[in-house]
């Protein structure tokens, strides 16, 4: 059994477009977001790494 299927009204339609443009940019924002990441990380982990050696010249 098939259930029959109305057309959409032009409200319904306009909140399903106005979803979807709001999940493509979330996705845009997560996919920037990905592309920068591993940078920051690598960055943190060098000041980390430089600090490290800093303060053990400074001990011995």
């Amino acid at each position: 059994m098939e259930a029959t299927r109305k057309p959409m009204s032009p409200t319904e339609l306009m909140k399903v477009r106005s979803e979807i443009n709001k999940l493509m940019a979330e996705t845009a924002k997560i996919n920037a977001e990905a592309r920068w990441y591993p940078f920051v990380a690598t960055a943190g982990l060098f000041a980390a790494a430089v600090g490290f050696v800093k303060l053990m010249g400074a001990v011995f």
